[in-house]
Parts: C-alpha cells; sequence; structure tokens
C-alpha cells in the first residue's frame, strides 16, 4: 500500500491558529492543562472524544436538566468562571460575596427552566412567574445553581435552547446598590456572562429568559 506524504501529514492545510483551539478545546474536556498530555490522552485512547449529547430535554416550553453543587463559595466561583472565559458583572460578584450567598456541597437538583414564551408578554413578571412554578410543585433554587447552569452550559446550548438569559429564581439577595437580585447565565454579544438582575415583585422579564426552579433534589453520599 502507497503512502505518502498527506497520508502522514494530514494537518498540512490546517491553519495554526485552528489547531491551536483544537488542542485548547482538548485540554478543556480532559482537564488537563499540559497541551502534549492532553494530546497524549486523545492518541493513547486513554480519552475518547465522542459526538456531542444533548444535556437537556425540553417538554411543552419546560427545559430539564440537572447540577450538583460541589461547595464552592463566592469568591471561589467568580475565580472558576473567569479562569474559564466566563464574565461575572460587578453586581454579581456583590452577590457572590455576601453573606446570603450559601453554597452547598454534593446536593444534585433537578432543574425545570421555564421559557418566556410560556407567558403573554404583559403577565411575565416576577410574582406571576414564582405563582406558576408553585402551581406546578416546583421549589425555589439556590443561588449557587445560576453559577452551575452557566458552567454547564455553552452559549450555542443557551442559542439551541431559544434562551438569551436563564435567571435562577433564587431568594434574591441584595446587591450592591440594594435592590433585591437574582443571578443569571447569558449569552450577549460582548461574551458570556454570569450577571445579575434586579427582581421586584412587578418586575418585568423578556421574552428570551428563562427561569430555573428545582423539580426535586437529592443530597450525595
Amino acid at each position: 500500500m502507497k503512502n505518502t506524504t498527506n497520508d502522514f501529514f494530514v494537518i498540512s492545510d490546517v491553519l495554526p491558529g485552528k489547531l491551536n483551539a483544537l488542542v485548547k478545546n482538548i485540554m478543556k474536556q480532559t482537564g488537563v492543562d499540559d497541551p502534549n498530555e492532553a494530546v497524549r490522552l486523545v492518541n493513547s485512547g486513554e480519552w475518547t472524544l465522542t459526538g456531542s449529547v444533548q444535556r437537556w430535554t425540553e417538554k411543552d416550553g419546560i427545559i430539564y436538566f440537572s447540577v450538583t453543587s460541589d461547595g464552592t463559595i463566592g469568591e471561589q466561583w467568580i475565580t472558576r468562571l473567569e479562569s474559564k472565559g466566563f464574565r461575572v458583572s460587578d453586581y454579581a460578584k456583590s452577590i457572590l460575596r455576601s453573606k446570603s450567598f450559601k453554597p452547598t456541597s454534593g446536593v444534585t437538583s433537578e432543574i425545570a427552566v421555564l421559557k418566556g414564551e410560556l407567558f403573554s408578554d404583559n403577565e411575565r413578571i416576577t410574582k406571576n412567574i414564582r405563582k406558576d412554578a408553585k402551581n406546578r410543585k416546583f421549589t425555589t433554587p439556590n443561588a449557587e445553581v445560576a453559577c452551575l447552569i452557566r458552567e454547564k452550559f455553552t452559549d450555542k446550548e443557551l442559542e439551541a435552547m431559544g434562551l438569551y438569559w436563564i435567571v435562577a429564581m433564587h431568594e434574591p439577595i441584595k446587591d450592591s446598590g440594594g435592590d433585591p437580585t437574582l443571578l443569571n447565565a447569558s449569552r450577549l454579544g460582548d461574551g458570556s456572562w454570569l450577571d445579575a438582575r434586579y427582581a421586584y415583585p412587578g418586575s418585568e422579564w423578556d421574552r428570551a429568559r428563562g427561569f430555573a426552579f428545582v423539580v426535586s433534589q437529592v443530597s450525595g453520599s
């Protein structure tokens, strides 16, 4: 069987920038900081690249998935998210640094996200959204759920859900301006954000937002 140079060097026409991005993605998926070790893991078969799998389900305008807490405190979340390329707004940082931000560890929460399209524009206000969730027997999430959601999903996945924001409907925490505020994961033109927005009972919300509640929780051993 005849081999040619191109048989061995299949990357000859691949731009260096694309190769760099590929290796960075492999490093991110494997959790390895050394690029050579990350590539070795794939080449040796110790780490297998698989096709993408949708990590949520949707039924009747409600998106379902699960997240698991790991005890990360607010200040650590700021460092953790920013190290992965996410942007954390000043208001979000003030919430994460608040004494009212109380993380859990080893708690798996099944999350239900009510899409904004479930509500008419004049009815999409905080108190109505909470009332609808209560009628469905959904409960209030911990504020850390917003961080877990931001870390779990890429902007492309949020786009596939049809959302620009997922708001964690936790108990409001006062931000640096003194307003009762909710954390949310957002995809905007200037980056991937963990952001915050004030949430009074009569606050109006955009149709492109989703509202995250808890279906059930299981504590780990």
